[in-house]
Protein backbone atom coordinates (compact mmCIF):
# COMPACT_ATOMS: atom_id res chain seq x y z
CA UNK A 1 0.00 0.00 0.00
CA UNK A 2 1.41 3.41 -0.93
CA UNK A 3 2.08 6.09 1.69
CA UNK A 4 -0.74 8.19 0.24
CA UNK A 5 -3.18 5.27 0.45
CA UNK A 6 -2.09 4.51 4.01
CA UNK A 7 -2.79 8.09 5.08
CA UNK A 8 -6.24 7.99 3.49
CA UNK A 9 -7.10 4.74 5.26
CA UNK A 10 -5.86 6.16 8.57
CA UNK A 11 -8.27 9.04 8.05
CA UNK A 12 -11.16 6.60 7.64
CA UNK A 13 -10.11 4.74 10.78
CA UNK A 14 -9.99 7.98 12.77
CA UNK A 15 -13.48 8.86 11.51
CA UNK A 16 -14.84 5.49 12.62
CA UNK A 17 -13.12 5.67 15.99
CA UNK A 18 -14.52 9.13 16.75
CA UNK A 19 -18.01 8.21 15.58
CA UNK A 20 -18.24 4.96 17.55
CA UNK A 21 -16.19 5.95 20.59
CA UNK A 22 -14.55 2.52 20.79
CA UNK A 23 -10.98 1.74 21.84
CA UNK A 24 -9.60 0.73 18.45
CA UNK A 25 -10.37 0.70 14.76
CA UNK A 26 -8.35 -1.31 12.27
CA UNK A 27 -8.11 -2.54 8.72
CA UNK A 28 -7.19 -6.19 8.26
CA UNK A 29 -5.79 -8.18 5.38
CA UNK A 30 -7.03 -11.79 5.16
CA UNK A 31 -5.37 -14.37 2.93
CA UNK A 32 -7.40 -17.42 3.91
CA UNK A 33 -4.95 -18.50 6.59
CA UNK A 34 -3.74 -15.37 8.37
CA UNK A 35 -5.39 -12.12 9.40
CA UNK A 36 -2.95 -9.19 9.54
CA UNK A 37 -3.68 -5.86 11.22
CA UNK A 38 -2.54 -3.62 8.35
CA UNK A 39 -3.61 -0.24 9.75
CA UNK A 40 -4.55 0.50 13.36
CA UNK A 41 -5.91 3.54 15.23
CA UNK A 42 -5.88 2.65 18.92
CA UNK A 43 -5.92 4.25 22.35
CA UNK A 44 -4.11 1.14 23.64
CA UNK A 45 -1.52 0.48 20.92
CA UNK A 46 0.35 -2.16 22.93
CA UNK A 47 -2.72 -4.37 22.83
CA UNK A 48 -3.31 -3.82 19.10
CA UNK A 49 0.09 -3.57 17.37
CA UNK A 50 0.06 -2.74 13.71
CA UNK A 51 1.32 -5.70 11.71
CA UNK A 52 0.10 -8.27 14.24
CA UNK A 53 -0.76 -11.59 12.60
CA UNK A 54 -3.56 -13.84 13.83
CA UNK A 55 -4.80 -17.25 12.75
CA UNK A 56 -7.75 -16.27 10.59
CA UNK A 57 -10.07 -19.08 11.68
CA UNK A 58 -9.81 -17.95 15.32
CA UNK A 59 -10.80 -14.30 14.74
CA UNK A 60 -14.05 -12.47 15.33
CA UNK A 61 -13.90 -11.26 11.71
CA UNK A 62 -13.93 -14.79 10.29
CA UNK A 63 -16.76 -15.84 12.58
CA UNK A 64 -18.77 -12.83 11.37
CA UNK A 65 -17.98 -13.57 7.72
CA UNK A 66 -19.11 -17.17 8.30
CA UNK A 67 -22.39 -15.96 9.83
CA UNK A 68 -21.59 -17.51 13.22
CA UNK A 69 -21.60 -14.08 14.85
CA UNK A 70 -23.49 -10.88 13.98
CA UNK A 71 -21.68 -7.93 12.39
CA UNK A 72 -22.57 -5.73 15.40
CA UNK A 73 -21.82 -7.11 18.87
CA UNK A 74 -22.69 -4.65 21.68
CA UNK A 75 -21.71 -7.20 24.35
CA UNK A 76 -19.43 -10.11 23.46
CA UNK A 77 -20.38 -11.93 26.68
CA UNK A 78 -23.87 -12.58 25.27
CA UNK A 79 -22.38 -14.90 22.61
CA UNK A 80 -20.84 -18.11 23.97
CA UNK A 81 -19.09 -18.80 20.65
CA UNK A 82 -17.44 -15.37 20.76
CA UNK A 83 -16.26 -15.99 24.33
CA UNK A 84 -14.45 -19.11 23.12
CA UNK A 85 -12.30 -17.09 20.73
CA UNK A 86 -8.82 -15.86 21.78
CA UNK A 87 -9.73 -12.18 21.41
CA UNK A 88 -12.35 -12.52 24.12
CA UNK A 89 -9.62 -13.53 26.57
CA UNK A 90 -6.80 -11.28 25.40
CA UNK A 91 -7.14 -8.37 24.85
CA UNK A 92 -10.62 -9.15 26.36
CA UNK A 93 -12.73 -7.57 23.63
CA UNK A 94 -16.27 -6.86 24.79
CA UNK A 95 -17.79 -4.96 21.85
CA UNK A 96 -17.20 -5.33 18.14
CA UNK A 97 -18.31 -4.10 14.70
CA UNK A 98 -16.98 -5.53 11.45
CA UNK A 99 -17.60 -4.91 7.74
CA UNK A 100 -15.98 -6.81 4.87
CA UNK A 101 -13.64 -4.96 2.51
CA UNK A 102 -14.30 -6.31 -0.99
CA UNK A 103 -12.61 -5.28 -4.21
CA UNK A 104 -14.55 -4.48 -7.37
CA UNK A 105 -14.26 -8.06 -8.63
CA UNK A 106 -16.01 -9.29 -5.49
CA UNK A 107 -12.90 -10.79 -3.90
CA UNK A 108 -12.38 -10.34 -0.17
CA UNK A 109 -9.44 -8.15 0.79
CA UNK A 110 -10.07 -8.15 4.54
CA UNK A 111 -12.22 -6.32 7.06
CA UNK A 112 -12.78 -2.83 8.45
CA UNK A 113 -13.39 -3.16 12.18
CA UNK A 114 -13.91 -1.39 15.47
CA UNK A 115 -13.56 -2.95 18.93
CA UNK A 116 -13.93 -1.95 22.54
CA UNK A 117 -12.61 -3.30 25.83
CA UNK A 118 -16.01 -2.71 27.43
CA UNK A 119 -19.50 -3.52 26.28
CA UNK A 120 -21.37 -0.77 24.40
CA UNK A 121 -25.18 -1.13 24.37
CA UNK A 122 -25.32 1.93 22.10
CA UNK A 123 -23.98 0.00 19.10
CA UNK A 124 -26.74 -0.47 16.52
CA UNK A 125 -27.35 -1.48 12.90
CA UNK A 126 -26.82 2.15 11.97
CA UNK A 127 -23.22 1.80 13.14
CA UNK A 128 -22.89 -1.30 10.97
CA UNK A 129 -24.17 0.67 7.98
CA UNK A 130 -21.62 3.42 8.64
CA UNK A 131 -18.82 0.88 8.89
CA UNK A 132 -19.90 -0.67 5.58
CA UNK A 133 -19.70 2.73 3.88
CA UNK A 134 -16.23 3.31 5.32
CA UNK A 135 -15.21 -0.22 4.28
CA UNK A 136 -16.29 0.54 0.71
CA UNK A 137 -14.27 3.74 0.78
CA UNK A 138 -11.26 1.81 2.08
CA UNK A 139 -11.68 -0.75 -0.71
CA UNK A 140 -11.60 1.99 -3.35
CA UNK A 141 -8.38 3.36 -1.85
CA UNK A 142 -6.73 -0.04 -1.48
CA UNK A 143 -7.73 -1.59 -4.79
CA UNK A 144 -5.03 -0.22 -7.14
CA UNK A 145 -2.22 -1.32 -4.85
CA UNK A 146 -3.92 -4.61 -3.98
CA UNK A 147 -4.44 -5.54 -7.62
CA UNK A 148 -0.82 -4.64 -8.41
CA UNK A 149 0.42 -6.75 -5.50
CA UNK A 150 -1.76 -9.63 -6.68
CA UNK A 151 -0.44 -9.24 -10.22
CA UNK A 152 3.17 -9.32 -9.01
CA UNK A 153 2.47 -12.34 -6.83
CA UNK A 154 0.97 -14.13 -9.83
CA UNK A 155 4.04 -13.30 -11.92
CA UNK A 156 6.39 -14.56 -9.22
CA UNK A 157 4.36 -17.76 -8.78
CA UNK A 158 4.40 -18.39 -12.55
CA UNK A 159 8.01 -17.45 -13.30
CA UNK A 160 9.65 -18.52 -10.06
CA UNK A 161 9.84 -22.24 -10.94
CA UNK A 162 11.24 -21.42 -14.40
CA UNK A 163 13.87 -19.05 -12.98
CA UNK A 164 14.83 -21.56 -10.27
CA UNK A 165 14.99 -24.36 -12.81
CA UNK A 166 16.60 -24.70 -16.24
CA UNK A 167 14.98 -21.59 -17.69
CA UNK A 168 12.93 -21.31 -20.87
CA UNK A 169 13.01 -23.71 -23.78
CA UNK A 170 15.11 -22.25 -26.61
CA UNK A 171 14.45 -22.91 -30.31
CA UNK A 172 16.29 -21.79 -33.43
CA UNK A 173 15.02 -19.90 -36.48
CA UNK A 174 17.13 -19.85 -39.66
CA UNK A 175 18.77 -16.66 -40.91
CA UNK A 176 19.49 -16.71 -44.64
CA UNK A 177 21.51 -14.72 -47.12
CA UNK A 178 18.87 -13.01 -49.28
CA UNK A 179 21.00 -13.15 -52.43
CA UNK A 180 21.68 -16.86 -52.37
CA UNK A 181 18.92 -18.17 -50.12
CA UNK A 182 21.51 -20.12 -48.17
CA UNK A 183 21.45 -20.37 -44.39
CA UNK A 184 24.22 -18.44 -42.63
CA UNK A 185 23.04 -18.50 -39.03
CA UNK A 186 20.11 -18.84 -36.66
CA UNK A 187 18.47 -16.84 -33.94
CA UNK A 188 17.92 -18.44 -30.54
CA UNK A 189 14.39 -17.68 -29.35
CA UNK A 190 13.03 -18.34 -25.86
CA UNK A 191 9.73 -20.17 -25.54
CA UNK A 192 7.46 -20.35 -22.52
CA UNK A 193 4.38 -22.54 -21.87
CA UNK A 194 1.71 -21.91 -24.51
CA UNK A 195 -1.01 -21.79 -21.87
CA UNK A 196 0.49 -18.54 -20.56
CA UNK A 197 -0.68 -16.88 -23.77
CA UNK A 198 2.17 -14.35 -23.68
CA UNK A 199 4.87 -13.37 -26.14
CA UNK A 200 8.42 -13.94 -24.82
CA UNK A 201 9.20 -10.21 -24.63
CA UNK A 202 6.16 -9.75 -22.36
CA UNK A 203 7.33 -12.59 -20.12
CA UNK A 204 10.83 -11.13 -19.84
CA UNK A 205 9.40 -7.66 -19.10
CA UNK A 206 7.28 -9.12 -16.30
CA UNK A 207 10.28 -11.01 -14.96
CA UNK A 208 12.25 -7.77 -14.69
CA UNK A 209 9.34 -6.19 -12.79
CA UNK A 210 9.65 -8.76 -10.00
CA UNK A 211 13.45 -9.01 -9.94
CA UNK A 212 13.72 -12.25 -11.95
CA UNK A 213 14.61 -10.70 -15.30
CA UNK A 214 18.40 -10.98 -15.20
CA UNK A 215 18.21 -14.58 -14.00
CA UNK A 216 15.74 -15.55 -16.72
CA UNK A 217 17.75 -13.86 -19.47
CA UNK A 218 20.96 -15.54 -18.34
CA UNK A 219 19.25 -18.93 -18.35
CA UNK A 220 17.99 -18.26 -21.87
CA UNK A 221 21.55 -17.42 -22.94
CA UNK A 222 22.80 -20.65 -21.34
CA UNK A 223 20.17 -22.69 -23.23
CA UNK A 224 21.05 -20.88 -26.47
CA UNK A 225 24.75 -21.60 -25.98
CA UNK A 226 23.97 -25.31 -25.69
CA UNK A 227 22.89 -25.27 -29.35
CA UNK A 228 26.28 -24.07 -30.61
CA UNK A 229 27.71 -27.57 -30.85
CA UNK A 230 24.66 -28.86 -32.74
CA UNK A 231 24.48 -26.29 -35.54
CA UNK A 232 26.79 -24.56 -37.96
CA UNK A 233 27.03 -20.85 -38.62
CA UNK A 234 26.52 -18.16 -36.07
CA UNK A 235 23.84 -18.10 -33.36
CA UNK A 236 22.16 -14.80 -32.50
CA UNK A 237 21.39 -14.46 -28.80
CA UNK A 238 19.22 -11.77 -27.22
CA UNK A 239 20.09 -9.75 -24.14
CA UNK A 240 18.74 -6.53 -22.63
CA UNK A 241 21.08 -3.63 -21.80
CA UNK A 242 20.44 -4.03 -18.07
CA UNK A 243 21.31 -7.72 -17.99
CA UNK A 244 24.37 -7.12 -20.16
CA UNK A 245 25.79 -4.89 -17.42
CA UNK A 246 25.74 -7.66 -14.80
CA UNK A 247 28.87 -9.52 -13.78
CA UNK A 248 27.11 -12.85 -14.35
CA UNK A 249 26.49 -11.95 -17.99
CA UNK A 250 30.12 -10.90 -18.47
CA UNK A 251 31.27 -14.25 -17.07
CA UNK A 252 28.90 -16.16 -19.33
CA UNK A 253 30.01 -14.29 -22.46
CA UNK A 254 33.66 -15.03 -21.60
CA UNK A 255 32.87 -18.76 -21.85
CA UNK A 256 31.32 -18.59 -25.33
CA UNK A 257 33.11 -19.00 -28.69
CA UNK A 258 32.96 -15.31 -29.55
CA UNK A 259 33.32 -15.68 -33.32
CA UNK A 260 30.12 -17.74 -33.47
CA UNK A 261 27.90 -15.44 -31.41
CA UNK A 262 25.92 -12.43 -32.58
CA UNK A 263 24.75 -10.61 -29.47
CA UNK A 264 21.41 -8.94 -30.13
CA UNK A 265 20.81 -5.92 -27.92
CA UNK A 266 17.11 -5.44 -27.30
CA UNK A 267 15.80 -1.96 -28.02
CA UNK A 268 12.62 -2.27 -25.97
CA UNK A 269 14.32 -0.62 -22.99
CA UNK A 270 16.13 2.72 -22.95
CA UNK A 271 19.87 2.78 -22.28
CA UNK A 272 20.61 4.88 -19.21
CA UNK A 273 24.41 4.87 -19.45
CA UNK A 274 26.03 4.41 -22.84
CA UNK A 275 29.53 4.58 -21.35
CA UNK A 276 28.78 1.65 -19.04
CA UNK A 277 27.24 -0.25 -21.95
CA UNK A 278 30.32 0.33 -24.12
CA UNK A 279 32.56 -0.85 -21.29
CA UNK A 280 30.53 -4.06 -20.90
CA UNK A 281 30.75 -4.73 -24.63
CA UNK A 282 34.46 -3.97 -25.04
CA UNK A 283 35.84 -7.32 -23.89
CA UNK A 284 33.52 -9.66 -25.87
CA UNK A 285 33.76 -7.52 -29.01
CA UNK A 286 37.54 -7.43 -28.76
CA UNK A 287 37.39 -11.23 -28.64
CA UNK A 288 35.45 -11.29 -31.91
CA UNK A 289 31.83 -11.28 -30.78
CA UNK A 290 29.58 -9.26 -33.07
CA UNK A 291 26.82 -6.93 -31.90
CA UNK A 292 23.37 -6.41 -33.38
CA UNK A 293 20.81 -3.74 -32.56
CA UNK A 294 17.53 -5.65 -32.44
CA UNK A 295 14.09 -4.45 -33.53
CA UNK A 296 15.27 -1.31 -35.30
CA UNK A 297 12.21 0.76 -36.12
CA UNK A 298 10.36 -0.18 -32.92
CA UNK A 299 10.63 0.50 -29.20
CA UNK A 300 13.32 3.00 -28.23
CA UNK A 301 15.21 2.68 -31.51
CA UNK A 302 17.06 5.85 -32.39
CA UNK A 303 19.99 7.03 -34.43
CA UNK A 304 21.77 7.90 -31.18
CA UNK A 305 21.37 4.34 -29.94
CA UNK A 306 22.85 2.89 -33.12
CA UNK A 307 25.61 5.48 -33.33
CA UNK A 308 26.54 5.00 -29.68
CA UNK A 309 26.77 1.21 -29.87
CA UNK A 310 28.17 1.03 -33.45
CA UNK A 311 26.65 -2.40 -34.14
CA UNK A 312 27.91 -4.88 -36.70
CA UNK A 313 24.32 -5.73 -37.62
CA UNK A 314 21.10 -3.71 -37.68
CA UNK A 315 17.97 -5.85 -37.47
CA UNK A 316 14.79 -4.45 -38.97
CA UNK A 317 11.71 -4.96 -36.84
CA UNK A 318 8.95 -7.04 -38.38
CA UNK A 319 6.60 -4.06 -38.12
CA UNK A 320 8.45 -2.34 -40.97
CA UNK A 321 9.03 -5.54 -42.98
CA UNK A 322 5.57 -7.10 -43.09
CA UNK A 323 3.82 -5.76 -46.20
CA UNK A 324 6.97 -4.06 -47.47
CA UNK A 325 6.35 -5.21 -51.06
CA UNK A 326 3.16 -3.15 -51.35
CA UNK A 327 3.86 -0.21 -49.07
CA UNK A 328 6.04 2.58 -50.54
CA UNK A 329 6.38 4.30 -47.16
CA UNK A 330 7.87 1.16 -45.60
CA UNK A 331 10.10 0.75 -48.64
CA UNK A 332 11.43 4.28 -48.19
CA UNK A 333 12.09 3.67 -44.50
CA UNK A 334 13.88 0.35 -45.11
CA UNK A 335 15.92 1.91 -47.91
CA UNK A 336 17.01 4.70 -45.61
CA UNK A 337 18.11 2.24 -42.92
CA UNK A 338 20.09 0.24 -45.49
CA UNK A 339 21.82 3.42 -46.71
CA UNK A 340 22.64 4.37 -43.12
CA UNK A 341 23.94 0.87 -42.40
CA UNK A 342 26.18 0.91 -45.46
CA UNK A 343 27.69 4.19 -44.35
CA UNK A 344 28.46 2.80 -40.88
CA UNK A 345 29.75 -0.55 -42.08
CA UNK A 346 26.86 -2.59 -40.67
CA UNK A 347 24.93 -5.44 -42.28
CA UNK A 348 21.13 -5.43 -42.29
CA UNK A 349 18.87 -8.33 -41.32
CA UNK A 350 15.10 -8.21 -41.86
CA UNK A 351 12.91 -10.03 -39.33
CA UNK A 352 9.39 -11.28 -39.94
CA UNK A 353 9.63 -12.10 -43.66
CA UNK A 354 6.57 -14.20 -44.38
CA UNK A 355 6.09 -13.93 -48.15
CA UNK A 356 8.20 -14.31 -51.27
CA UNK A 357 7.18 -10.79 -52.30
CA UNK A 358 8.53 -9.23 -49.09
CA UNK A 359 11.71 -11.30 -49.43
CA UNK A 360 12.23 -9.95 -52.96
CA UNK A 361 11.51 -6.40 -51.84
CA UNK A 362 14.08 -6.68 -49.04
CA UNK A 363 16.66 -8.10 -51.43
CA UNK A 364 16.01 -5.37 -54.01
CA UNK A 365 16.44 -2.69 -51.33
CA UNK A 366 19.85 -4.08 -50.39
CA UNK A 367 18.93 -5.92 -47.17
CA UNK A 368 21.62 -8.54 -46.60
CA UNK A 369 19.89 -11.28 -44.65
CA UNK A 370 16.42 -12.29 -43.59
CA UNK A 371 14.47 -14.54 -41.28
CA UNK A 372 10.82 -15.35 -40.86
CA UNK A 373 8.26 -18.03 -41.60
CA UNK A 374 9.01 -17.74 -45.33
CA UNK A 375 12.36 -19.42 -44.59
CA UNK A 376 11.44 -21.54 -41.59
CA UNK A 377 9.65 -21.50 -38.28
CA UNK A 378 11.53 -21.65 -34.99
CA UNK A 379 12.32 -25.24 -34.06
CA UNK A 380 14.93 -27.67 -32.77
CA UNK A 381 18.51 -27.62 -34.11
CA UNK A 382 17.94 -30.70 -36.26
CA UNK A 383 15.25 -28.88 -38.23
CA UNK A 384 17.77 -26.36 -39.61
CA UNK A 385 19.28 -26.74 -43.05
CA UNK A 386 23.08 -27.10 -42.90
CA UNK A 387 25.04 -23.88 -43.24
CA UNK A 388 25.56 -23.03 -46.92
CA UNK A 389 22.53 -24.99 -48.13
CA UNK A 390 19.54 -23.27 -49.67
CA UNK A 391 16.82 -22.97 -47.05
CA UNK A 392 13.46 -24.37 -48.21
CA UNK A 393 10.88 -21.63 -48.57
CA UNK A 394 7.60 -22.29 -46.81
CA UNK A 395 4.28 -20.48 -46.71
CA UNK A 396 3.13 -18.85 -43.45
CA UNK A 397 0.63 -21.63 -42.99
CA UNK A 398 3.14 -24.38 -43.75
Amino acid sequence: MSTYAEEQVRGLLRTAKRALGLSVTFLTRMDGVTQTLEQVDSTVPLLFPQGARLTQDTTFCQAILDGRLPAVIPDVRRFPEAMELPAARFPRLRSYVSAPVRLSDGSLYGTFCAAGLTSDPGLTERDRAMMEVLAQAAAAIIEPGALEARRRADIEARLGPVARGAGPRVVLQPIVDLRSGRRVGAEALARFPAEWGMAPDVVFAQAHEVGLGDRLELLALERAAEHLEAVGGYVAMNVSPGTLLTGQCAALLDRLPSHRVLLELSEHDPVEDYDALAAALERPRRAGMRLAVDDAGAGFSSLRHIVATRPDVIKLDRSIVDGLATDPVLATLVGAVVTFARGSGAAVVAEGIETAADARACRNLGVDMGQGWHFGRPGPPEALAPVGEVTPQVSPGG
